[in-house]
């Protein structure tokens, strides 16, 4: 009786207590985490989190496409994939060009075709 009695002593003590860590051990080196990035970087994840402006996206990463071109495409209206770019340009997901009265759209750069194509494959797999 008495060793149960000690190790309900020992259990209760232990479970008041917070856990510490010393630091020793520790596999990973020091990280410095970058407030403003993780507040762009969930800017751009908010911005690609809508199915519509995802399908968009997909046909950008094909190709540049001239807004009537994305239009047809997505069978939706001007004022709707107007819209979105828009979102998407702010964001600085996508880029424009002007030719004549034509204005041409294209992803930004390789880390966001990356990013639409590795998440929409990742959708795929399950």
């Amino acid at each position: 009786m008495a060793k149960t009695e000690a190790s309900k002593a020992t259990s209760e003590s232990t479970d008041t207590e917070e856990p510490s860590c010393d630091g020793r051990g520790h596999r990973g080196l020091p990280v410095t985490i970058d407030a403003e990035a993780c507040e762009r970087a969930a800017a751009i994840f908010r911005a690609l989190g809508d199915p519509q402006r995802l399908r968009l996206l997909m046909l950008l990463e094909a190709s540049e496409r001239c807004v009537s071109e994305v239009c047809e495409l997505l069978d939706e209206p001007m004022p709707a994939i107007s819209q979105r770019l828009r979102l998407l340009k702010s964001e600085r997901i996508v880029r424009s060009r002007r030719e004549g009265k034509h204005v041409f759209y294209s992803l930004a750069d390789d880390h966001i075709s990356r990013l639409v194509t590795n998440g929409v494959m990742h959708a795929m797999e399950i």
